[in-house]
């Protein structure tokens, strides 16, 4: 069976929330409830796949310590922008 555009936003909002740390806990879970919903089906596809990417490679991505892989570059960005805003807006 195919899974609804509805239940996969909820497993990938929760799958944001739910990471190995708490750090990126807290920086895809805003992410996620932000912007699921209005990413295009290109971007989930590549959202789908970043969360099958372990934390500390994620982390050091974002934080850029280390290159993103190509393919996800733009994502991650879009993501650290986001994760920054927070931060400076104290959310």
């Amino acid at each position: 069976m195919d899974e609804t555009a509805e239940a996969r936003l909820k497993r990938m909002r929760m799958r944001s929330w739910r990471r190995g740390t708490k750090e990126m806990d807290l920086v895809l879970g805003p992410f996620a409830d932000a912007h699921l919903a209005g990413l295009s089906a290109a971007d989930l596809d590549l959202y789908d796949a970043l969360l099958a990417e372990n934390d500390q490679d994620l982390m050091s991505w974002i934080l850029g310590q280390s290159a993103a892989p190509p393919a996800l570059a733009g994502l991650l960005a879009r993501i650290a922008a986001f994760a920054e805003t927070r931060l400076k807006a104290g959310n």
